[in-house]
């Protein structure tokens, strides 16, 4: 299955299941997005409400309110060599906020601070049972589902210190989407490749496989040192290829489109625009 979080016409925040050009409602007063759907269980049993035609609606992040988004920083072999940093026994790790989320199809905004703006497609995974503390052996049961991931990044503030965050979560700089994929739609998730666009230029191409730390891992890593939740979001690293470690420097600016696509996950879409 495929699900969205989305705007009906009338503004209200909703979510659904898209079939083809069409998005069958799901949300209720009982369960009003997709992370309570998650939270309770019931996203496989809820009963089909409106239907709207795709191109009526808004869409959102997929989670729009994740507790937790934790990135995984230096997860692919050909992204550690160009920055020259050291391959380390254990991933790195940082967070984003939620209002730095931007919806398939919206802006990311490049924030005024910053003259490198730069890209970084990365696969998403989305919690989606509680767990802590888990094994990688039994990590992939608490997996909902995958989407796109745009890790965009103000690389002068990302390198103020040793530590990523003031870079990484920016209002408008992360997008993600277009939709929750079912892991059941996925035949193999590692051939699929982690594929960047920047108006429509291939910059990043890397399938899921050459990931460092895979999922399980990455789970059962994290979940060691926090709890996740339903609705909680992973992005696992971007590949190599990012526009700050070429010659010249690549970096996103107002007017661009950048586009990350991974197969049958999706394409991520967005145009660039300076921030207001």
């Amino acid at each position: 299955m495929r699900y969205v979080s989305f705007r009906r016409p009338d503004g209200t925040a909703s979510f659904g299941r898209i079939e083809g050009e069409t998005i069958v409602e799901l949300a209720s007063d009982a369960v009003p997005s997709l992370k309570a759907a998650l939270t309770d269980g019931s996203l496989a049993t809820l009963t089909d409400g409106a239907s709207f035609a795709a191109a009526d609606v808004v869409l959102l992040p997929v989670i729009p309110d994740p507790a937790k988004i934790l990135c995984v920083g230096l997860n692919y072999a050909e992204h550690v060599k160009e920055t020259g940093r050291e391959q380390k026994a254990h991933p790195a790790i940082f967070v984003r906020y939620a209002d730095s989320l931007v919806a398939d199809g919206q802006p990311m905004v490049k924030p005024t601070v910053t003259e490198r703006f730069d890209y970084e497609g990365e696969l998403a995974v989305v919690i989606g049972k509680p767990c802590h503390k888990v094994a990688a052996a039994d990590a992939m049961a608490y997996v909902a589902g995958y989407s796109a991931f745009n890790d965009g990044s103000a690389r002068d503030w990302q390198r103020h210190n040793i530590q990523f965050t003031p870079g990484k979560t920016f209002p408008g700089t992360g997008g993600f989407g277009p939709a929750l994929v079912t892991p059941d739609e996925i035949a193999d998730l590692g051939a699929l490749h982690v594929q960047t666009r920047l108006n429509g230029q291939v910059v990043q191409d890397q399938p899921v496989s050459d990931m460092i730390w895979d999922i399980p891992t990455v789970i059962a890593y994290i979940s060691a040192f926090t709890p996740l939740s339903p609705g909680d979001v992973i992005a696992t690293g971007t590949p190599g290829g990012v526009g700050d470690k070429r010659t010249p420097p690549l970096y996103m600016k107002a007017g661009d489109k950048v586009e990350v696509d991974i197969g049958t996950i999706g394409t991520l879409t967005h145009r660039i625009i300076d921030e207001a």
